[in-house]
């Protein structure tokens, strides 16, 4: 017990609170805002850039998915259209239509689509950046909110290159050098080079860190949940994001525990483990549109066939038999007074805790063992 208490006293000093009231109600604003905050990402290029493909890889979604943006050779954008991400509803990417088209002039453009609705701008081109581009940027930076140029297609320019006999690092850098040339009136520009098609390489990665540092805190969980997950880099820092929730939950569940009423504790631990559990699963890669996408990026068919879908059901029976011998205690506890409900508390926290910290290591570790499958260790 005085081991319990140890850990709920340490939790509260790292929540930088004074009591346990205090911690609890940080711990709720950090849980509300990481399953809840809106995030609104704007993708916008001219006609053929491939901003389409790469709303659909930031979602984890093939072109020819049910629920996918539209592609095509000629504009098949012709409003501000959003894209729900696929498990998080509370994240969305909006693909806007290419500045300079007839109903989206370049010196109305930012009004027409709503400026102040997204986070940040992402302006993607697959050849070269134009003058729209430019001028768009400028006035983004002029309203002072953020914004990123993507070089899409990259694949395309390596395979163009290679059969002239010039290989990646150079047709890379020769892209690169490029890119700063046509942009350097913006001064320094953020220029990242990517594949919608295979977001394991290149500069996608360099793109989610740039974006998350330009973010609020809560925002910055909310990206890295969204993202998928082609590296163990993006893997390890969505464990360790998920591992200070769970610290979170267990907070709420200890001072929860304190009302002496029946099956409280229990329903409330519960519920917002099934959903801290399901959200690893889908964050971490491991439902099925995932593992098939994942599956023809590195040409392995049987990765698709991975059955992950129990791993979630596994777990919360678990945490039931565990958090429901804990709750019964905990509830005989928390009708001593004083001592007992410090008691509870304490109890609840830790068996909270032990059950969420346990079950994100087996899915962290069985997102692990796919990319080391993968070949993307």
């Amino acid at each position: 017990m005085d081991s319990q208490r140890s850990d709920i006293n340490e939790a509260i000093q790292a929540s930088g609170e004074a009591t346990l009231e205090q911690a609890t109600k940080k711990a709720k604003e950090k849980i509300d805002s990481f399953f809840n905050v809106r995030l609104d990402i704007a993708v916008t290029g001219e006609t053929g850039s491939g901003k389409s493909s790469f709303v659909n890889a930031l979602r984890s979604l093939k072109d020819n998915d049910e629920d996918a943006a539209p592609t095509g050779s000629t504009e098949t954008t012709t409003e501000p259209t959003p894209y729900q991400h696929p498990t998080m509803p509370n994240v969305t990417l909006w693909d806007l239509p290419g500045i300079g088209s007839p109903k989206f002039k370049a010196k109305t453009y930012l009004k027409n689509v709503k400026f102040d609705r997204y986070e940040f701008f992402l302006i993607v081109s697959s050849v070269r950046f134009r003058e729209n581009d430019i001028m768009l940027a400028k006035e983004i930076k002029k309203k002072k909110k953020l914004f990123y140029f993507v070089r899409s297609k990259i694949d395309n320019d390596i395979k163009s290159e290679k059969r002239k006999g010039i290989d990646k690092e150079k047709t890379l850098s020769k892209i690169r050098t490029n890119c700063e040339e046509e942009l350097k009136r913006i001064g320094n520009p953020n220029i990242f080079l990517v594949s919608s098609w295979d977001t394991s390489e290149f500069d996608f990665e360099k793109l989610i860190d740039a974006l998350r540092s330009g973010l609020p805190q809560s925002k910055k969980n909310t990206l890295l949940q969204s993202v998928p997950v082609y590296s163990v880099a993006i893997l390890e820092k969505k464990v360790r994001m998920f591992q200070k929730i769970a610290w979170a939950i267990a907070l709420i569940s200890g001072a929860i525990a304190v009302a002496p009423v029946p099956g409280l504790s229990f329903s409330s631990d519960m519920a917002i483990v099934g959903s801290f559990f399901t959200s690893c699963y889908h964050s971490f890669g491991l439902d099925h549109k995932s593992l098939e996408r994942l599956s023809e990026l590195v040409n392995k068919p049987h990765l698709k066939s991975l059955k992950m879908s129990s791993l979630v059901a596994e777990f919360i029976k678990m945490s039931s038999l565990r958090l429901g011998a804990s709750a019964l205690v905990e509830f005989l506890c928390s009708l001593v007074p004083v001592a007992g409900s410090a008691a509870s508390t304490a109890m609840s926290f830790t068996a909270t805790r032990d059950v969420l910290l346990k079950g994100l290591d087996a899915l962290a570790e069985e997102a692990r063992k796919v990319l080391r499958e993968a070949g993307l260790e």
